[in-house]
């Protein structure tokens, strides 16, 4: 858990924006969980803010967990197919989502949720794409909880039988302990990051199902060690599918759809 960069802080707001709607917001300003606005005399302070620390983060993550599971029934009961896209910025996980909803020929609909600090860049070129977007901005946090998603699905409104994508924040650490009620967690590493991230970040690895190696045009121009990156990863889960795609290539696209499908 963070607590410097108030992504633990229950108070900590986000928006939901919609780019059909010109950017109008709802703001929501406060999540269920603990609040720390309480006074205590401090005999020792560091001491008592470690104890506190933990404390949060384990009401918390009770709490995500709680509507995590209520989102995943949602999910269930509609069929809805929802996959958690992870990874550090500038994977390409915009850019392979695009490509993805031109390839796809689902009869029920795509819908993506867009998760970034700022901005409704992202939620925008989706709709150029031609799926239904909607834009959370977690401010100062560093990445989605499942009360967002529950929020953003409502405002969406994903239909029966359709499939739906939440690109999580650009980060490999904090996002790895929140489940958002996902059907499956996949992993994108671009080949431009190095073939050591598995063993730097374990726990994103091992509690993701599919990892996809990205931008794989790059492979001759760069020192990425396809076989030693999957070897690293196998360590820390065994259990873990891969995928190796060019979004500007369009390589790699049918693998994906087929996954994802299954």
């Amino acid at each position: 858990m963070c607590d410097t960069c108030e992504c633990s802080d229950p108070k900590q707001g986000f928006t939901i924006s919609s780019p059909k709607e010109n950017g109008n917001q709802i703001k929501v300003e406060e999540k269920e969980g603990h609040s720390h606005g309480h006074g205590h005399g401090h005999g020792n302070e560091h001491s008592h803010g470690h104890a506190e620390t933990i404390e949060l983060g384990t009401t918390v993550l009770n709490q995500n967990k709680l509507v995590a599971e209520r989102n995943r029934g949602y999910f269930q009961a509609k069929n809805i197919r929802a996959f958690n896209l992870v990874s550090s910025p500038g994977s390409g996980k915009t850019t392979l989502l695009e490509v993805l909803i031109k390839a796809s020929d689902t009869k029920n609909g795509i819908y993506v949720i867009e998760g970034d600090q700022q901005t409704l860049n992202d939620a925008q070129r989706i709709e150029n794409a031609g799926a239904a977007a909607i834009q959370i901005n977690t401010g100062n946090g560093c990445h989605l909880d499942a009360e967002m998603v529950n929020q953003a699905v409502k405002s969406l409104a994903p239909a029966e039988n359709s499939l739906l994508f939440i690109e999580n924040v650009g980060n490999l650490v904090c996002p790895a302990l929140f489940d958002l009620g996902e059907r499956s967690r996949i992993v994108i590493v671009s080949v431009t990051e190095g073939d050591d991230k598995p063993l730097k970040y374990p726990n994103m690895f091992e509690t993701s199902q599919l990892c996809i190696i990205s931008k794989t045009d790059l492979l001759p121009y760069v020192s990425f060690n396809v076989q030693q990156f999957k070897e690293n990863a196998l360590r820390i889960n065994h259990h873990l599918d891969f995928l190796e795609v060019s979004a500007t290539k369009k390589l790699g696209l049918a693998e994906v759809l087929k996954w994802i499908s299954v």
